[in-house]
């Protein structure tokens, strides 16, 4: 079957997935996780896209992030990736690709999807059993929410500013709702809709964001069940 192709819209949060080929690791160094950040932060600036979370595991990355021109999701991943591994292949002294294809990407509603998936991408090193709590794992925008450092690349979503009337309200209020974790039922969604591309929302939003696009943008047919597990 043929891919379909990425729906990118601006003004809209997109949560982004970039593995590894093969499952390999994409870091080799603490030197590696920063270069990619510094990356992420320039072409974020340039390209005008607004990263509201992200985590960089060993061999894939999380983003969410959201575009404020129609390419600038596109010509951000594709500067970061091709710097990215010039610099991997330069000092690994290795050669060929790095990347398992082309990046995912789904489209998500705002008010019920977004928190939940900046909590989701938080948890990811939880999940794959690296630490016991979120804000110990040093390559996600987790501490940044918690007030524990600055993170450049970070720009919070209105949502959670609407948290709370003060940093601190802000903090605590996003350090219970990591903690307190995502139902099964948003961990399926989010996953599922990561992994193959579907818009993620109500069936009113997804119908409503159909009527601009041919591009299918739900599954119409149920296939074998998905396997549901870390990303």
């Amino acid at each position: 079957m043929a891919r379909l192709p990425r729906l990118t819209l601006p003004g809209y949060p997109h949560h982004i997935i970039q593995r590894g080929n093969n499952r390999q690791a994409i870091f080799a160094t603490p030197a590696d996780y920063q270069f990619l950040l510094d990356l992420l932060r320039e072409n974020a600036n340039k390209f005008e896209v607004h990263v509201h979370a992200y985590v960089l595991m060993s061999n894939h990355f999380h983003i969410l992030a959201t575009p404020q021109i129609a390419d600038g999701l596109s010509k951000m991943m594709q500067a970061v990736g091709r710097s990215y591994v010039r610099y991997f292949n330069r000092t690994q002294q290795r050669t060929g690709t790095l990347w398992e294809g082309r990046y995912k990407s789904t489209v998500i509603q705002t008010d019920r999807y977004l928190l939940a998936c900046m909590a989701y991408i938080d948890l990811n090193p939880v999940r794959a059993g690296l630490v016991s709590q979120a804000q110990d794992y040093p390559w996600s925008s987790h501490r940044h929410y918690l007030g524990l450092n600055v993170d450049r690349l970070v720009k919070p979503h209105a949502l959670f500013w609407a948290l709370g009337n003060t940093p601190f309200a802000r903090e605590a209020a996003y350090a219970e709702m990591v903690r307190a974790g995502i139902n099964p039922v948003q961990l399926a969604a989010l996953t599922e809709s990561a992994l193959h591309g579907w818009a993620l929302g109500e069936p009113a939003f997804v119908a409503d964001l159909q009527k601009g696009t041919q591009r299918r943008l739900a599954k119409v047919s149920a296939g074998r069940p998905l396997s549901v597990g870390i990303l």
